[in-house]
């Protein structure tokens, strides 16, 4: 699944192609994506994007009536191609704008296309999101006060939208192995010393992941269709059974919330 770090690469990718132009029609060749496609055609033709922004793994391209909010799924993908690029399988929506298209590829569908009138900040997917993981808001303390309130190990508080955006399984296991926090240690038992460390190590891991373009998935590739490069620097995720890369202990792998947590128990405690 695209995280945080995908999703803004993918962002910055289209920022400069798309940022100021009118959008001159659409092409929507898969009504059903997670949710119903809106009518994209009578939505926006005639509209300039005003603004390309990011809201955990929420893409927004604001209008003056509104805005479009885009998620990639489990395996969605934005390029932006000459307008009269064949379609392929899984290209399921074309935005035109004057001889190019941004196109939506979404093997499992698991991607949306949603309509927000006014703030999209106000929508019901995006409301009630937690801090952005790279802003000031969001540090040791403000995961102090979220651990006080639950009984939950600390991988799943990090993974809760809620509590902040966009820490998904890689860069949550990665992080955790940088702060030397084991993932399923009971998050309100951490001392506020560490998850300092945890911020400042989500803040450096997911920063470190845009700077390379992300991670290289089986279904990622950005808007030049391009896979990221992250995925050379994982010290645990992926890495089950082999040797840390720091003491040489086996990676072992656990279950927390039905997702495989990789860490290394030599360096983590």
């Amino acid at each position: 699944m695209p995280e945080l770090p995908e999703v803004e690469t993918t962002r910055r990718g289209i920022a400069p192609h798309l940022l100021h132009q009118v959008i001159r029609g659409a092409v929507v060749r898969q009504p059903q994506l997670r949710w119903p496609v809106p009518d994209l055609a009578d939505l926006l033709s005639g509209h300039t994007v005003q603004a390309i922004e990011r809201r955990g793994k929420y893409i927004l391209l604001r209008f003056a009536h509104g805005a479009l909010i885009v998620h990639l799924g489990m395996s969605g993908s934005l390029r932006v191609l000459p307008a009269h690029s064949p379609a392929r399988a899984h290209d399921h929506v074309d935005l035109l704008f004057g001889e190019h298209c941004l196109r939506l590829h979404d093997p499992r569908r698991f991607g949306a296309l949603l309509w927000a009138e006014g703030d999209p900040l106000a929508h019901p997917r995006l409301r009630k999101l937690g801090p952005e993981p790279l802003s000031d808001a969001f540090c040791g303390i403000h995961l102090q006060r979220a651990a006080a309130q639950r009984r939950v190990a600390i991988k799943q508080l990090i993974m809760d939208g809620s509590v902040v955006v966009g820490v998904g399984n890689i860069y949550a296991s990665e992080a955790l192995f940088h702060a030397r926090i084991r993932p399923q240690a009971l998050c309100r038992r951490i001392s506020r010393a560490r998850l300092d460390a945890l911020a400042d190590a989500i803040k450096v891991v997911l920063a470190r992941a845009i700077e390379r373009g992300g991670t290289t998935l089986r279904d990622f590739v950005n808007e030049s269709g391009e896979p990221g490069y992250f995925a050379q620097e994982l010290f645990v995720y992926g890495r089950a059974g082999e040797p840390c890369r720091c003491c040489a202990t086996p990676i072992r792998t656990l279950q927390i919330g039905q997702r495989a947590s990789a860490y290394c128990p030599g360096c983590q405690h």
